[in-house]
């Protein structure tokens, strides 16, 4: 093949990234099969090219480096030292290429696949392994990637791409997001069980106006929610703890230092007492997130109707 270095301008630093891309990336298997077969005529056959494409190819990439990278002798090539360097990581990029190709087709496989799912803490000790349990009856080979989070951080994750699906609370109302309500969860006011409202079942939230709380921190729905109870009550809770996890808030109750506005424990806890809350109506909407436009692949949409299926009846008993 003719080889006639032109006066084609070559690869510039200061736009590397976009001209290795639109430039050399496309070259880069027909360079390796050449390579390989050092005749163009039968790296074209293998590659299903005409032999002239594939030559004017690799001449543009000679060019375009500004490095011969074949030595010709009449229908044959063979490899000048740079060729050989370059040949190295080209392999090596190309098989990165193809563990990345095998990677996404696993994942998106409808028996073997993966999910990337996160759910709130107060979920992860009955609700979200009772729904896998159920889930994984009839898809015993799909695999999760599980994040335990709240509900703020976990929504900037589904944004960047890091979850395909995410149980929250409060439901997100967002225009880059579709969520679904699938149930609600009754808030309890506990209190310490020397308490004086120990001796009561139910109590409305204003008769703790006067009592310290430990809450979540802020930028937990929970906490939110905490908030929002408390001023539709007619007050603003004084604030003695702010927390992580619901069970730490419940030891804290249990130590005598607040109160608390929290979802049923999977296990009762000794020490507190679980008041109902009769006004204003305490409880959280647990939703099905996942961002608008994103395409399902085979397991996430097959774990997404199971979810969807379980509407009203998603927490335990």
């Amino acid at each position: 093949m003719a080889h006639n270095h032109s006066s084609r301008p070559r690869l510039s630093p200061s736009s590397y990234e976009e001209d290795i891309q639109q430039v050399l990336a496309p070259r880069l298997a027909h360079f390796a099969a050449v390579a390989r077969h050092e005749h163009v005529t039968r790296a074209a056959h293998e590659l299903g090219v005409p032999q002239s494409t594939l030559s004017r190819a690799m001449v543009r990439l000679e060019e375009d480096l500004g490095v011969a990278l074949f030595a010709r002798r009449g229908r044959t090539v063979a490899l000048t030292p740079a060729g050989r360097t370059f040949l190295t990581t080209v392999d090596r990029a190309l098989a990165e290429v193809e563990r990345a190709a095998d990677s996404v087709r696993a994942d998106a496989d409808p028996a073997t696949g993966k999910v990337a799912f996160g759910f709130l803490h107060t979920m992860g000790s009955e609700t979200v392994p009772g729904l896998l349990r159920a889930f994984r009856a009839d898809h015993p080979r799909v695999r999760f990637q599980l994040v335990q989070n709240y509900g703020e951080a976990m929504i900037e994750r589904l944004r960047a791409g890091d979850l395909d699906l995410c149980l929250t609370s409060p439901v997100p109302d967002a225009p880059d997001l579709v969520a679904r309500r699938l149930d609600e969860q009754r808030l309890r006011l506990v209190v310490p069980d020397d308490h004086r409202l120990a001796t009561r079942k139910r109590v409305r939230l204003a008769e703790a106006a006067d009592e310290a709380f430990v809450t979540l921190e802020p930028g937990y729905g929970l906490r939110r929610i905490t908030d929002d109870l408390c001023a539709e009550a007619g007050f603003k809770p004084r604030v003695a703890f702010e927390g992580e996890e619901a069970e730490t808030l419940r030891g804290l109750v249990a130590a005598g230092l607040g109160v608390a506005l929290l979802p049923p424990p999977a296990v009762a806890r000794p020490g507190v007492r679980e008041l109902t809350v009769t006004a204003p109506r305490a409880v959280r909407e647990i939703g099905l997130a996942w961002l608008d436009g994103h395409p399902d692949t085979p397991p996430v949409a097959a774990f997404k109707r199971f979810l969807l299926s379980r509407r009203g009846h998603l927490l335990p008993e």
